[in-house]
């Protein structure tokens, strides 16, 4: 709870000016008056503009923070918006559930997984989050109401970047599970082929699939990396317990993710496995967390800060135009440290502006810089010409274009805005005269 800042992202750009800060100690029934634009902000973990509100008002929702009843035969949970996952982790684990859906981080809230219907590794069989959410309250101009699936504003606040009103409790379905351990899988893959095969082999018997990509190799070797796949573990399972996090206190005066350090940590940590198969038994929180194991990571990219570009491509044009994405990357010798591709599921999207949709996700990070914003411009085209989309919780950049391109019911959500929200990323995407500073 004390490594962000209102009113700067966890990707520490946009910096923004102006912004008024109203920490709810309770749930209100009404919007604050004198306020507008407003958005609620939870705990700060979206990547770019999304949560942050320049000139405006930002509603703190992270005193919000109690569970309000637990049904403990069907594993429903009802919490108020501004708890983290990481908090119903820890709750639910002891009485034999885990969220069906997380992202990969344990401390985005509530509120800010279903505003941004976060998805996680088991997308194929559970879809995002908003599918396991059966009720939500919402305020907005007009009062209170509260919302559930099939009524038209349910699904455009799921999904709907917290531009529908201020979410302030909801009703979630948890998964059952034995305990705490996942049966991982990590598989060498020699190249980009290697992911494809995997995948859809792995997505008829395993729960949770993801890979690391080692994002500088070229010629044969591209797309080379780490195949990881889990299901929960059987029952009497045991492994070694995490270890305590730690902290990177300070902001270095530059990136310590630079040119110099990428190309060995990504050859390292290619090679840190020399058999083709790895099995272990792991605890579900360095499986679905690892970054998390380093409070404030976001630091160690300096005072420029860094972007995060996620992308998804439909699966008629996905083998090329990854295999276009890593090329592009390769040649611009700009690596990234941070290079996850996964597979989404067949699955219909249960907001109107939700990210998730059948297809090949990549997820990238760069620190800032200007050779960085030309070469996303450039990933932006191949992903444009590809049919595919970028996700709003990771961007701080998209042109209109590319927002409107990858939104296909944008005109459909429009009229649920309530007039009285709105962010910096809405205003830039939709306004572009009204950028963030």
């Amino acid at each position: 709870m004390g490594d962000y800042t209102p009113g700067l992202s966890w990707g520490r750009w946009p910096r923004v000016e102006g912004q008024r800060c109203l920490p709810l100690d309770t749930a209100p029934d009404r919007l604050p008056d004198g306020a507008a634009p407003m958005l609620a902000f939870g705990n700060g973990r979206s990547y770019g503009d999304s949560c942050l509100n320049a000139g405006g008002s930002l509603l703190l929702t992270r005193r919000l923070d109690h569970f309000l009843s637990f049904d403990a035969d069907t594993g429903v949970l009802e919490c108020e918006a501004g708890i983290t996952l990481g908090e119903i982790q820890d709750f639910a684990v002891r009485r034999g559930y885990l969220l069906p859906v997380t992202p990969g981080t344990q401390f985005a809230t509530v509120g800010g997984a279903i505003a941004n219907d976060v998805h996680g590794k088991n997308h194929h069989v559970a879809g995002s989050f908003g599918e396991h959410v059966e009720q939500i309250e919402l305020v907005r101009s007009d009062g209170r109401t509260s919302i559930r699936p099939g009524e038209p504003l349910f699904h455009a606040t799921v999904g709907g970047l917290g531009l529908t009103g201020l979410i302030t409790h909801a009703r979630l379905r948890l998964l059952p599970v034995t305990g705490p351990w996942m049966d991982v899988e990590s598989i060498r893959m020699a190249g980009l082929g290697d992911f494809f095969g995997l995948s859809r082999e792995s997505a008829r018997t395993h729960a949770y699939t993801v890979a690391w990509i080692d994002c500088l190799a070229r010629g044969a070797a591209l797309g080379r990396g780490h195949f990881l796949r889990a299901s929960h573990a059987e029952p009497g399972a045991t492994g070694r317990l995490p270890v305590g996090s730690r902290s990177l206190p300070v902001t270095p005066p530059v990136s310590l993710v630079n040119r110099l350090s990428l190309r060995p940590f990504n050859i390292l940590y290619f090679h840190r496995q020399r058999r083709e198969r790895v099995r272990r038994i792991e605890h579900f929180r360095p499986y679905f967390y690892p970054l998390d194991a380093i409070r404030g990571w976001n630091r160690m990219y300096g005072p420029k800060g860094f972007l995060q570009n996620q992308c998804v491509l439909p699966p008629a044009t996905a083998e090329d135009g990854v295999r276009a994405l890593l090329d592009a990357i390769a040649r611009s010798g700009q690596g990234s440290f941070l290079a996850v591709l996964k597979e989404f599921g067949d699955r219909p999207a249960p907001g109107l502006l939700s990210f998730c949709r059948p297809g090949t996700t990549l997820a990238l990070d760069f620190p800032r810089s200007e050779a960085t914003l030309a070469l996303l411009q450039r990933l932006d085209a191949i992903v444009m010409e590809a049919g595919g989309a970028v996700y709003p919780a990771k961007d701080a950049r998209m042109s209109p274009a590319m927002f409107r391109a990858g939104q296909p019911r944008l005109d459909e959500f429009i009229p649920h805005i309530d007039p009285a929200f709105s962010s910096s990323f809405w205003r830039r995407v939709m306004e572009p005269s009204c950028n963030a500073s």
